[in-house]
């Protein structure tokens, strides 16, 4: 493991990633920053824990979002592929349970 030193909102951290991981947590630690920083900025979030919590929905949301370009997903967002496999898995749970009396 590696010890990257980084700041975020002003402050700094001490953050461990594997070796060859370091510009991936580094652009996961500027963009969580611009995020923080920006809510900051706007005056509309008061306190750092506020701030990160509403960061992480925010960067959840956009996680969420994503669509697959192509392939049996395109235009599919990540939350609507989560949506059908949790159907999906209600339909089999539905489906297997009387099965189970029969062993």
């Amino acid at each position: 493991m590696i010890q990257l030193d980084v700041t975020i909102m002003g402050q700094p951290y001490r953050l461990a990633c594997k070796a060859g991981e370091e510009n991936t947590l580094q652009e996961a630690v500027n963009y969580l920053d611009s995020k923080m920083t920006a809510l900051r900025d706007s005056g509309k979030v008061k306190g750092n824990d506020r701030i990160a919590v509403m960061a992480a929905l925010s960067i959840a949301a956009e996680f969420l979002s994503v669509k697959s370009p192509e392939g049996p997903f395109a235009e599919t967002s990540i939350l609507e592929v989560k949506q059908k496999l949790q159907a999906m898995h209600t339909a089999l749970d539905a489906a297997l349970t009387p099965q189970e009396t029969l062993f």
